[in-house]
């Protein structure tokens, strides 16, 4: 089985800073391996492990994701190869151009029964891209997976449903986005990073790629903080705890809570 493990070399949020106008200095932030994918990669090690197959890393961007460090962070998570597509003319793309380069360097890959992948990026976090990378590819896809094991005739797949969890029988190729909290994922060690330095890592030109010209083009028209709300502090005597818990109902309701 060869499983390829779609993820993303992004700054983490946290190191950004939101400017009056609202929009995002990246100076600070500390590119990584998306926070959601690590879950992505522990999957796909172990479904490897299992049914003898191969474990190949893929991720598209502009030209900065293909440095030696971005190299290790990945390999060094249970790899056994590492595919690229770097290029400049990716850099603020939107998720469906996105998920059309990543289809296309799957179909440039050959034989892929499983992409899996994060439910979302920690950057932009729209949640998109994996599934609009299966339309794209003609496959199925499918959401908010929390387990996924070999079967008689493909895979057995866990997902997390409103009505509970749902097990599906599902024949490959597929493509799978994992829940956060499917796997308590691996930490490389040393051995893992020294080893990550002896991968075979190739490298796709974004132009020899079959990637389909977008229909439409998004446009960010502009950005802004996040309204702060109408916040009250409103305080309750406690000494009639009947009373209090009255009142709380009657302002709840009020407000439009409950």
């Amino acid at each position: 089985m060869k499983i390829v493990v779609a993820y993303k070399w992004a700054p983490n949020p946290q190191d950004l800073e939101v400017r009056a106008d609202g929009t995002v200095d990246e100076a600070r932030g500390k590119p990584a391996v998306s926070e959601y994918d690590p879950v992505a990669f522990e999957l796909a090690r172990r479904l490897a492990d299992e049914t003898g197959g191969e474990v190949v890393g893929l991720t598209v961007g502009a030209a900065a994701i293909d440095t030696p460090l971005a190299r290790k962070a990945a390999l060094s998570r249970g790899l056994d190869r590492l595919v690229l597509v770097a290029d400049d003319a990716l850099a603020g793309a939107d998720s469906t151009r996105l998920a059309a380069v990543l289809a296309a360097a799957v179909r440039a890959i050959g034989g892929v029964d499983l992409v899996l992948a994060g439910d979302s990026s920690v950057d932009v976090a729209e949640g998109q891209v994996p599934l609009t990378a299966a339309a794209q590819l003609g496959w199925l896809g499918l959401g908010r997976v929390t387990a996924v094991t070999p079967a008689a005739e493909g895979l057995s797949v866990e997902r997390d449903t409103p009505a509970g969890v749902a097990v599906l029988a599902v024949r490959t190729p597929v493509v799978l986005a994992a829940t956060a909290d499917a796997v308590v994922p691996r930490v490389a060690g040393m051995k893992d990073i020294l080893a990550a330095a002896k991968k075979p890592v190739e490298v796709l030109a974004l132009a020899a790629l079959d990637v389909p010209a977008p229909a439409v083009t998004l446009a960010t028209l502009g950005t802004a903080k996040p309204s702060g709300g109408d916040r009250r502090a409103v305080l309750f005597d406690g000494s009639d705890p009947a009373s209090a818990a009255s009142q709380l109902v009657g302002a709840l309701r009020s407000a439009g809570v409950l």
